[in-house]
């Protein structure tokens, strides 16, 4: 949950991500990921049939803060225009809301029309896992719902992010 999701990420966001990882990508590479990543990001958000929810926690906003080359607000007032969309609803998990049950990592809970079934995806910093058994479903619908309740609403979400923003260096 350190990580915005990709979906939610701006190119300068993803760009300072990838310098970090142990693995050199030559700029051609680092170029076609952000250009897969970003047109990716445009099919999914235009889509307004499909509801996206996510959580964020605050450590993912303050790395976002402290991290971005283009400026510490671009990611951050990026996240409060998505925040405002119909079909999108963020929500922050603050420090305070201490320990909770999505502390074992991010996850994503793709949800479709019956009668195709529900899928979880995990992603690693190699590849990803679909998780399909309904007990894993429910379990993360479960850990979703316990981190939903802890966190701040969306107006208080959007509120925090632009506060946070006020504060970066």
């Amino acid at each position: 949950m350190e990580l915005i999701p990709g979906l939610l990420q701006t190119a300068d966001y993803y760009r300072a991500y990838l310098a970090t990882q142990p693995t050199s990508y030559s700029a051609a590479e680092i170029d076609r990921k952000i250009a897969f990543r970003m047109a990716r990001q445009e099919r999914m958000l235009q889509d307004e049939t499909r509801k996206l929810s996510f959580v964020l926690n605050e450590a993912s906003l303050r790395w976002a803060a402290a991290a971005a080359s283009a400026g510490p607000q671009a990611q951050l007032k990026r996240l409060i225009e998505l925040s405002q969309l119909p079909h999108l609803t963020l929500r922050i998990l603050p420090f305070g809301a201490a320990m909770h049950a999505g502390m074992g990592g991010g996850f994503v809970i793709l949800s479709f029309t019956p009668p195709d079934p529900d899928v979880v995806y995990i992603e690693n910093e190699v590849s990803g896992l679909y998780l399909e058994e309904p007990a894993d479903i429910d379990r993360y619908n479960l850990v979703y719902d316990h981190i939903a309740a802890k966190a701040l609403n969306p107006g208080q979400s959007r509120s925090f992010i632009a506060k946070l923003g006020k504060e970066a260096p």
